[in-house]
């Protein structure tokens, strides 16, 4: 099956509904980049008028986790993924449209390979930026995945 941001957003309203929700939205899905994005509303905000920080989380975990599935899906073996650790910072207050974007895809390619040729479980830290509409950082985060054969 073809990972497209169309059928994440489909799984995220039935497997996922609080990030569905919220507004969190995959825009593109290629082998290097993925592309998600949330519009702060007043379902998704804080109490300071701006984009609750677990939102931007789930936005900007979408791009990583996205990646790997569609890669694992490429590899056509059963390897299992963990979200093990994520750090985040906040630079800018997040209002209007959020862009989160990892282009860290090409890493995740070595690391699947290694997961395949050795069986031996691998952890990698993917990027996450996230920008407004006058693209300014407002955020940025790291997330560490583990991955592993399923036997």
């Amino acid at each position: 099956m073809k990972i497209t941001p169309s059928k994440l957003n489909a799984y995220l309203m039935f497997k996922l509904p609080s990030a569905y929700i919220t507004g969190v939205r995959a825009k593109f899905l290629d082998d290097t980049k993925c592309i998600v994005s949330v519009k702060h509303r007043w379902i998704n905000q804080n109490p300071f008028k701006s984009l609750f920080w677990a939102v931007q989380g789930m936005a900007a975990e979408l791009t990583t986790g996205a990646l790997i599935i569609k890669k694992i899906e490429e590899s056509k073996k059963n390897i299992a993924m963990l979200l093990v650790n994520n750090e985040a910072s906040y630079s800018k207050k997040a209002t209007g449209r959020i862009t989160f974007e990892c282009i860290e895809g090409h890493l995740i390619d070595a690391i699947i390979k290694e997961v395949i040729e050795t069986g031996e479980g691998k952890q990698i830290t993917l990027n996450v930026v996230g920008k407004n509409a006058d693209n300014i950082e407002v955020s940025r985060f790291a997330f560490t995945w583990s991955m592993k054969l399923r036997s």
